[in-house]
């Protein structure tokens, strides 16, 4: 109980555990207090009918008795009547009464005669019906007795013309009380096991649920360490489950976005720094040489940072579902090879081998010709990014039937079995030791998806890393008739 009065102040004067402990008690106290309702009704209609039956039988028994010694002309039968009444073998479950014509009491089998003034209903309904018999069941004397008076129509004698039986119910009530002593005891038997086992199945349901409670607290306010304990595998434990991975989703959220927060602030840093360096040093004097030089880094770096904020504003847009397309019939491997004209004197320099078997077909595709540029920019570029001096990048182009497939496949470092799943998450950068803001491939994959096409990344630690571009064809009447 303590458990219980402390999940419902913490939880409210009004929680689930109150509503639920208050409802399954009164629907199970209503319950009972029909079915006790029940069983006392129908008890003692089984045990007092049993009872009238029992003195109904014993007078009419009596009656014949009665009417074969009337018709017995052998013997008295006012003598007779009073021999069997004086001496009634069941006085000591009824009594025995003899009724004249005057309607008083002359013999009775306890020994005593009332008086004339005795009360007897059953007597005045029986001279009514048409059987002669009436029942009376009632209190009389502080307790419930059970008349039973049967009028002697065959007979003509003036001192007895009919036969009352009295037997007191004060054991048939006594039988009902214990019975109905034994049902309230098992009613409050049944009160006790619903408060118990709701006690446990509220503490089932309530507690993890305060606990989930407390814990989204704890994430709002930025703590991201604490976990739910998994106990079952119901709803709760489901529940509980998927609160577990939004935690962690969270928390990797979270150190994604402070691990953006350091790269981007590094990589806007870098440039800057280079840009101010050169700017003053361009400042104090002017040389062909260095001023050359000095405009080249500068123009380099502002290009860098210019495609950063580009990647930025497209991921903006994506989030806020205002990044559009504006699509035509293009053919996709000549922005390709824009794309990789950027690059070619770049991998020389580098000392990086650029290979690209050019296409003899055409690939009609329907896109964005500038969006798909830069898809193919930001993959060779990273391609070289993670290419040491030395290494190759392979640029295939295929067709088939329904689709155009390239690929693009470099020897660089490769990228490790666990960090491949997240490559194309936004602000992940597998290598943070490499220049990039983390979400040119998650905007390069959304845009592919964009066309109806797919981007997949193959790569095997220290072996290099394969991008595999799959983008459907224009439909055939609007190809052209090169292709």
């Amino acid at each position: 109980m303590e458990n219980l009065r402390t999940l419902s102040s913490r939880m409210g004067r009004r929680s689930i555990a109150t509503r639920w402990m208050m409802n399954t008690l009164s629907v199970v106290a209503l319950l009972l207090v029909v079915a006790n309702l029940c069983v006392y009704y129908f008890t003692k209609q089984y045990y007092y009918g049993s009872a009238e039956s029992y003195v109904i039988s014993e007078a009419n028994a009596s009656e014949m008795v009665l009417v074969r010694l009337y018709e017995d002309l052998s013997t008295n039968f006012s003598t007779e009547v009073r021999h069997i009444i004086e001496n009634f073998e069941k006085k000591d479950q009824m009594e025995m009464m003899s009724i004249n014509r005057a309607g008083e009491v002359t013999l009775s089998s306890s020994g005593f005669s009332p008086g004339k003034t005795y009360y007897m209903p059953d007597y005045e309904a029986a001279l009514k019906d048409e059987n002669g018999m009436g029942v009376f069941m009632g209190r009389d004397g502080g307790e419930n007795i059970l008349a039973v008076t049967i009028v002697l129509t065959t007979t003509s004698s003036s001192s007895v013309s009919a036969l009352r039986f009295v037997t007191s119910l004060t054991f048939v009530d006594n039988q009902l009380s214990g019975i109905m002593f034994a049902a309230l005891m098992i009613s409050a038997v049944i009160l006790l096991i619903v408060v118990l086992t709701g006690l446990y199945f509220v503490k089932s349901i309530c507690v993890p649920l305060v606990q989930i409670s407390s814990t989204a607290k704890k994430l709002a306010k930025g703590d991201f360490s604490e976990r739910l304990p998994i106990t079952s595998n119901d709803e709760i434990g489901q529940l509980s489950r998927a609160f577990n991975e939004m935690a962690d989703g969270l928390e990797n959220a979270e150190q994604i976005k402070n691990d953006f927060i350091s790269s981007v602030s590094h990589e806007l840093r870098t440039p800057l720094t280079a840009i101010k360096g050169w700017g003053e040093t361009l400042n104090l004097g002017y040389d062909p040489e260095t001023f050359t030089k000095g405009m080249k880094v500068i123009t380099g770096e502002t290009q860098r940072l210019e495609r950063m904020v580009e990647e930025l504003l497209d991921f903006s847009r994506i989030q806020s579902g205002h990044f559009t397309l504006q699509m035509t019939t293009i053919d996709v491997i000549a922005e390709l090879e824009d794309a990789l004209l950027i690059y070619i004197d770049k991998a020389k320099k580098e000392g990086v081998a650029l290979t690209y078997n050019e296409p003899e077909f055409l690939c009609a595709v329907i896109g964005d010709k500038n969006r798909l540029r830069q898809v193919f920019i930001n993959i060779i570029d990273n391609a070289l990014k993670y290419t040491e001096t030395g290494g190759a990048i392979d640029i295939l182009a295929e067709k088939n039937d329904s689709s155009v497939v390239i690929s693009v496949t470099d020897s660089g470092a490769g990228i490790a079995p666990e960090d491949l799943p997240k490559v194309k998450q936004k602000f992940y950068k597998a290598n943070s030791t490499k220049h990039g803001s983390g979400i040119g491939l998650a905007v390069a994959d959304e845009i592919i998806t964009m066309h109806g096409g797919l981007l997949e990344v193959e790569s095997e630690l220290g072996y290099g890393t394969t991008v595999t571009i799959t983008l459907p064809l224009a439909p055939k009447k609007e190809r052209s008739e090169d292709e």
